[in-house]
């Protein structure tokens, strides 16, 4: 279609450009921005309207300290745990007590660990079971 034969070059020069009253028809600058802007400024009395929630927390849900209550490990980390929660054994390998750590499951993602452990855990996967005596450790329930 050819420039000419456009309805705009018909409404060159009517200022309104057929939107009816001056200011209609604008970008989002006649809202005072788009999305959430404007929510401590000039938009404030309708955040307080529309959101009263917006501020503050809810008492009834405190936050949570420490891990959370599902909180489990995998076969990779067995040396870093060690480190923090292990102790030595009597016949030379390390125990882990991932049941006092907060640990609730032990998992089997990841590579054998290095060493010997007797892993003390209340859950853990077939493969974890698998992993840990296949070095030579062992799992302990509980």
């Amino acid at each position: 279609m050819p420039t000419r034969f456009r309805k705009t070059r018909r409404l060159r020069g009517s200022r309104t450009h057929g939107w009816g009253q001056v200011g209609q028809h604008r970008a989002s600058g006649h809202k005072g921005g788009l999305g959430v802007s404007g929510q401590l400024k000039h938009h404030f009395s309708s955040m307080l309207r529309d959101d009263p929630g917006h501020f503050g927390h809810d008492s009834m849900k405190p936050p949570r300290r420490g891990p959370p209550p599902g909180w489990t490990a995998n076969v990779r980390d067995l040396d870093a745990l060690s480190e923090r929660h292990g102790s030595e054994g009597p016949d030379g390998s390390r125990t882990i007590d991932l049941a006092a750590a907060g640990c609730g499951k032990l998992l089997g993602g990841g590579p054998a660990p290095g060493g010997r452990y007797a892993v003390k855990v209340g859950k853990c996967t077939a493969s974890a079971e698998r992993k840990v005596e296949g070095a030579g450790g062992r799992i302990l329930r509980g």
